[in-house]
C-alpha cells in the first residue's frame, strides 16, 4: 500500500537519528527535552504484508538499509542497544521491523514509500511510540509519564522503585483467597494451569521473590536492564496471573495458574517506560516461546496500530492469546488492546461495578481490578494497588486454565470460551465486554 510520508514527516514530528540502539530512558529523556505532549520516539516501525517480508527486507537494503534479525539472538532474545548504529532491526515471528528515524528518511528520499514504487511488500509505516505501565501514575499525559520517569532516574538510581496507584499491602494479612480470585472462582477451580506457557510482558519480576521458590522460570530482557524486578508492576502482575497456591504462613492465595509455566519478558524499564518495539521484541519472543497465554499490562492513548494488529493475528493462527489491560485514561481503549486481534480488559471494583478509571470502547472482558492484593519485590514481597493492569493477568490465569482444561482451547477458541463463559453484568458492554471472567 502507498504510504502518505507527508503525515509522518510534518513540522510537528520529532527529529534527529535516533537509532535502533537507544535506551527507552534516553529516547524519554530527549522527548522531555523537546517539549510538548508527543508521543512518539522518533523512530519508525515498518509491517510488512503476510508472505512478503523477502521482499520487503530486499527493499529496505536497496534504500541502504541494514539491520539485524531477531534470529541473530539466541532464543531471539534481542538486546537492541548491542545494535550500535544500524538502520533496522527485523522481527521475524511478527513480521515487523523497526527503523532508525535517519533510515526513514532514507528510504522516504529513495522513494520506497511512494506510490509509483508500491510493490505490495509494505503494510504500513507507523511512527514508534513510547507505552507506560497501565497504572494510574503513567497514564495521566504524556510530559507528566516522562517527567515522573526522569524524577525515578534521577532519585532512584536503581533503588526499589515503587509501582503506584495503591495501598500498602503488607499490613493486616488474611486466610482465604483474594477478592479477585473468589470473583472469578480462580480460587475453586480443578485446574491450576499445569502444562501451559504463560507470558507476563512487563517490568521484569522479583526472580528471588520467596513464594515462587522452585518454580522454573524463562526470562528474558528486551530493555538492556536485567530482568530483575525494581519497580514492582510487572511482579505484582506475575503473582496474579501465576502465583502460588498456598503461599506462606497468613498470606491470602493471590494467584490463578499455580503450576503453570512462568514466562517473563521484561519490555519496560524499571522506571515503568517502553517503546513500540520493545513490546514487539516481547510478543515475538513470546510467539517463538509458543505461549500459550500472553499477558500486557502496558499500553498508551494512541490509535489502533498496525504493527500490533499484525502480532495479534499472528499469535491467534499459531493458537495463541494475547490479553491486554485497556487502560486507566477513563477514555477510548488504549495501544496495544484497541486493536482488533488482542483481547482488550477492563476493570472492576470488589462491587462488580467498573472502575471509575477504567477505560471503555473496544473491551472484550473484565477483570478484578481494584484494590488487588499480589506480589512485590522484596523486602516488601506483597502490595494492593488498581488499575486494568491488575484486571489483565486475572484474565491470563483464567485462560491458562482453560487452555489446561481442554487441549482444543487455543487462540481464537480460547477467546470465545473466556468470552462465553464470562458472568454477565448489568452494563454495556463498552464497559465490560462479555462481563467478569470465570475459571473453569
Amino acid at each position: 500500500m502507498a504510504i502518505d510520508l507527508r503525515s509522518l514527516a510534518d513540522s510537528s514530528k520529532p527529529e534527529g537519528e535516533f537509532p535502533i540502539s537507544n535506551s527507552v530512558d534516553d529516547l524519554l529523556l530527549a522527548s522531555l527535552d523537546r517539549g510538548g505532549d508527543n508521543l512518539e520516539t522518533g523512530r519508525y516501525v515498518v509491517t510488512f504484508n503476510e508472505g512478503q517480508e523477502s521482499a520487503g527486507l530486499k527493499q529496505l537494503r536497496s534504500c541502504g538499509v541494514y539491520g539485524a534479525d531477531s534470529r541473530d539472538f539466541a532464543n531471539q532474545d534481542v538486546d537492541m542497544e548491542t545494535l550500535a548504529d544500524g538502520g533496522s532491526l527485523y522481527f521475524s515471528e511478527v513480521n515487523t521491523a523497526l527503523i532508525s528515524g535517519s533510515a526513514f528518511r532514507e528510504i522516504g528520499m529513495a522513494g520506497l514509500l511512494s506510490a509509483e514504487a508500491d510493490s505490495g511488500a509494505i503494510a504500513s509505516v507507523e511512527p514508534e511510540y513510547f507505552v507506560f505501565a497501565s497504572n494510574a501514575d503513567y497514564l495521566r499525559g504524556f510530559a507528566r509519564a516522562a517527567q515522573v520517569i526522569a524524577d525515578d532516574l534521577a532519585d532512584k538510581d536503581g533503588g526499589n522503585g515503587g509501582g503506584g496507584g495503591g495501598e500498602d499491602g503488607t499490613g493486616e494479612k488474611v486466610l482465604g483467597a483474594t477478592w479477585g480470585l473468589v470473583a472469578t472462582q480462580g480460587n475453586v477451580s480443578n485446574f491450576s494451569g499445569s502444562g501451559i506457557k504463560v507470558a507476563i510482558l512487563d517490568t521484569g519480576f522479583d526472580i528471588g521473590h520467596p513464594d515462587f521458590v522452585g518454580r522454573p522460570i524463562v526470562s528474558a530482557t528486551f530493555v538492556g536492564q536485567p530482568v530483575q524486578d525494581l519497580n514492582g508492576h510487572g511482579t505484582h502482575c506475575t503473582g496474579t496471573a501465576c502465583g502460588p497456591k498456598a503461599p506462606a504462613g497468613t498470606t491470602p492465595r493471590y494467584g490463578i495458574a499455580h503450576q503453570s509455566n512462568i514466562h517473563i519478558g521484561k519490555v519496560l524499564t524499571n522506571s515503568g517506560g517502553g517503546t513500540t518495539a520493545t513490546v514487539l521484541a516481547g510478543m515475538n519472543w513470546a510467539i517463538a516461546q509458543g505461549c500459550q497465554v500472553i499477558s500486557m499490562s502496558l499500553g498508551g492513548q494512541i490509535p489502533v496500530q498496525t504493527a500490533y494488529t499484525n502480532a495479534g493475528n499472528i499469535a491467534l493462527s499459531r493458537g495463541l492469546l494475547i490479553v491486554a489491560a485497556a487502560g486507566n485514561a477513563a477514555s477510548n481503549t488504549g495501544a496495544p488492546a484497541n486493536s482488533p486481534s488482542i483481547m482488550a480488559v477492563a476493570s472492576l471494583d470488589s462491587n462488580l461495578r467498573p472502575s471509575s478509571f477504567s477505560n471503555f470502547g473496544k473491551i472484550e472482558i473484565a477483570g478484578p481490578g481494584r484494590d488487588v492484593f499480589s506480589s512485590w519485590p522484596r523486602p516488601q514481597r506483597y502490595n494492593t494497588i488498581s488499575g486494568t493492569s491488575m484486571a489483565a493477568p486475572h484474565v491470563a490465569g483464567c485462560a491458562a486454565l482453560w487452555a489446561q482444561s481442554n487441549p482444543s482451547l487455543r487462540g481464537k477458541k480460547l477467546w470465545d470460551k473466556l468470552r462465553a463463559a464470562a458472568r454477565r453484568l448489568p452494563f454495556p458492554a463498552t464497559a465490560v465486554g462479555a462481563g467478569l471472567v470465570q475459571a473453569p
